[in-house]
This record gives structure tokens, sequence and C-alpha cells, in this order.
């Protein structure tokens, strides 16, 4: 049941075991939805996806309308905080994001922090369009991507590489980095701030390429800023929650967790539960951790391995969801029965 915020996402987030708990999944509004697929040939690219509210709100709603979700999170992209920020970004099909690569943390400084988030008014008014259409019981959750993992795209111009040109400036250049992890950190805490002033009930910060990093680089590059920006988000009187979610951190998740203020954590695919309920608090909200590919798939194997996550999450805060995101080939009917699954208690 849920308690006095009448969202169960929010109230496990707040600390309470819900049964049965809330549940999205990472990229919902996408491909494996015709609709989406509809809304989405009325753009002319996928920025300008992004960037139209009409457009970017209703493919926010539309799981939330098929499924039921406990939450929606709004429909955009973290590498809108570098094109506001100045630098060229495009979506090519078939490649990816392509990104301006800087050379220095200077080139991140084209465009003051709060002139940045200006230019992203139009996702504010996409928070505002979802507010107003979503059902009372369903959270909606604004987000960015983490400094980390923005700051990558930006040293290596695109995301489909070794990322060894962002670990060569860790090693080799951590001042510089660290400089340009600043000047992202505080662009997207204004940025941040903004989507909770137009009515995200909580946010998310993805950090989709912590995996693999030595334990030294992690605590530099990926703990050292989330906590920057955490701390920057509460001393801009943000206080609503913050779900972190370092993508293949394995065993930092705890340290993680103690240093950087978030208020959950995002598990990923392969996350031992039985790890993380010996390594945090009992009552530290979680949320994941669900194999996407499992999802395609479907079938007895599936259905085991909810339930698996169900019971080794019980009496603990958890909110299911995937591991990564939901991908294009998803069967709606398998994600009907997980949430069939799920809801049957």
């Amino acid at each position: 049941m849920a308690g006095a915020s009448g969202k169960k996402f929010l109230d496990v987030l707040a600390g309470q075991a819900v049964s049965p708990p809330p549940v999205w999944m990472m990229r919902q509004a996408g491909r494996h939805l015709p609709e989406y697929l509809e809304t989405r040939s009325q753009a002319r690219d996928f920025l300008d996806f992004c960037y139209t509210p009409s457009l970017a709100s209703e493919a926010t709603l539309q799981p939330v309308r098929r499924y039921g979700m406990d939450a929606a999170i709004l429909f955009a992209d973290i590498l809108l905080i570098l094109d506001a920020m100045g630098l060229d970004v495009a979506f090519e099909k078939g490649e990816g994001p392509l990104v301006e690569v800087i050379h220095k943390a200077s080139d991140l400084a084209r465009v003051q922090p709060q002139a940045a988030a200006d230019k992203l008014s139009p996702v504010y008014e996409t928070v505002s369009r979802v507010k107003a259409q979503l059902p009372a019981s369903c959270a909606l959750i604004g987000f960015a991507g983490s400094p980390w993992t923005v700051t990558l795209y930006a040293v290596e111009g695109r995301g489909k590489t070794d990322k060894s040109m962002a670990w060569r400036w860790a090693h080799g250049r951590p001042d510089e980095l660290a400089a340009a992890m600043d000047l992202v950190t505080e662009a997207t805490a204004h940025y941040l701030a903004r989507q909770v002033e137009a009515g995200a009930d909580a946010l998310m910060l993805f950090d989709s390429w912590a995996e693999g990093l030595p334990d030294n680089i992690f605590h530099e590059v990926i703990i050292a800023p989330t906590q920057k920006l955490v701390a920057r988000l509460r001393e801009m009187g943000v206080t609503v929650p913050i779900i972190g979610f370092p993508r293949g951190a394995g065993v930092m998740v705890p340290d993680y967790v103690k240093a950087t203020g978030v208020t959950g954590v995002g598990l990923d695919t392969a996350a031992s539960p039985a790890f993380i309920n010996a390594s945090l608090p009992k009552n530290f909200p979680v949320q994941g951790h669900l194999d996407p590919l499992l999802l395609i798939e479907g079938g007895a194997r599936l259905d085991a391995r909810v339930d698996q996550i169900l019971d080794a999450y019980r009496g603990r805060p958890h909110i299911f969801n995937l591991g990564h995101g939901v991908r294009p080939e998803t069967p709606i009917a398998n994600v009907e029965r997980v949430l069939n699954r799920i809801r049957k208690g």
C-alpha cells in the first residue's frame, strides 16, 4: 500500500518497504512501443524530438498509459546538456550520438551554467505538461547524466569507443578532467533544479560508463563529482530524492552509496542481491535489476528471475526495474508478464 505521499515510488525512496514494490523500467518510453515509433516519426531528428514538448511529453506518458507504471521518466537525453553548453551534438542513424570533441576544460566554458540551463527551457515545458497529465499515483522522474559520463562523451566524441581517451585524461590529466567535470556539474545542477521547479518528483543521475574503472579512479571521477553534484543541488534548495545509477560499479557500490549522498541506488544487470543486502544498510533504497535480454527471451526463466529479485529484496525499500534499458526488440507481452507477476504480490 502507498503511504503518505500517495506514490509508492516516493514511499520507497523515503525508506519504506512496499509490497508489491513499485515498478518502472529504464527506457520504458522507446522503440519497443508502436505508439512511440509513430510519435518519433513526427520529428525532424532526435534532437528535434527532445526539444518539442508536445512530442516529448507524449513519449513520456505512453508507457504509463499502456502499462500503469508507478513512475514516468522524462523523455530526453543525457547529451542535451552538452548541446546547451555550446558543443555540436548530433544523433546519426546507426552511429549513435556524435559530439564535438573538447581538448581542454575551457572548451566547456563557452556558455555560463545558468545560461546553458536556460537554453533547455523546452525540457521544463515537457516536465510541466507531463506532470499535469500523470495519475496522482504516478511519480515523475527528472534526470541527467552524471559528470563523468557526460564529460566522457565530450572527450571521446561518441559513445562507441573503448573510452581510453577519457581514461587517459583521468590518469594523465586529472586536474584538467576535474575542471571539465566541474563545469558539467554546475550546468547540470541548474538543469536539474529547473526540472524540479517544473514538477519533477525525483531525480536520477545516469553514470552509464562507470564500469571497469580502477578503484582510485572510480573515487576521483564517479564518487567525488557525484557527491559534488548532489551537494550543489541541496545547496540550491532541491529536496527531492535522488537516485544514482553507476552502471558497472560492482564492488564499488557501497562506497558510492556511503559517500555521494544519493537517496537510492540503481543496480545494473550484474548486481548480486546477496552482496547488495550484505553491504548496504537494510533501510537504504535500491532499484533494479532484471536483465533486459532475459526480458526479451521470456518464459519460465524470466518468471524465476523476477521471483528471485522480489524475494531477495523483500523487507527492503526496493523499486523493481531493469539493470539497463528496455531494448527495441522486447515483446510487449513479456513486459506485461513481468508486471502481472510483480503485482500479484
